[in-house]
């Protein structure tokens, strides 16, 4: 038997599948993906394992919640520990993120040209309950941090299997670009 929150992430990706293969245009698909999630969040039976809201001591984690067997999207719980942040990146696909806990600052940037320094757009609290797409293929480009005393969880669903796909990062200060994979994190076992 699965257990409540287990079932509840299951159901919530047979549902973003069918919105995947039903809307061609990431636009519209990102927005009833953001409109599922919120409605997951609200549900105060919907728990996340402790394993997968495990901080790590030194840097962000991304756990998988699910993987789409043909790549087409996944499921994450990323946690960021007081004080952890990411660098400014790109995803090269669309997402959209739910806070799960915590308050989680993203900073987003202009999405600039190769050796151009990322131009800074503006910055916003993101805190328990509230959704929004974080990206889309053509504005991708922010900086996420743990704004709180207690770590941040968010909930992400991105267009790929965003723990293998290579993206982008850029140095804030140069505009130089570097490639990464940001891999799963292996949740703890009890």
């Amino acid at each position: 038997m699965l257990s409540a929150s287990v079932a509840e992430v299951h159901d919530f990706a047979l549902t973003v599948r069918a919105l995947v293969d039903h809307y061609p245009n990431e636009r519209d698909v990102t927005a009833s993906i953001a409109d599922t999630l919120a409605e997951l969040l609200a549900d105060k039976a919907f728990t996340l394992p402790a394993s997968h809201i495990t901080a790590h001591p030194d840097h962000y984690v991304m756990y998988p919640l699910y993987v789409a067997p043909d790549g087409a999207f996944s499921i994450a719980s990323a946690v960021w520990n007081v004080g952890q942040r990411t660098p400014v990146h790109g995803h090269e696909t669309w997402g959209v993120v739910g806070i799960y806990s915590g308050v989680e600052r993203e900073v987003r940037y202009a999405k600039p040209a190769d050796g151009v320094v990322p131009e800074r757009l503006g910055e916003h609290d993101w805190s328990p309950g509230e959704v929004t797409v974080c990206c889309t293929t053509d504005d991708d480009v922010h900086a996420v941090s743990c704004a709180g005393d207690l770590p941040c969880v968010g909930i992400h669903v991105y267009g790929a299997n965003i723990g293998e796909l290579r993206r982008r990062s850029y140095d804030a200060d140069t505009g130089d670009v570097a490639w990464f994979v940001s891999p799963w994190a292996t949740p703890a076992t009890s």
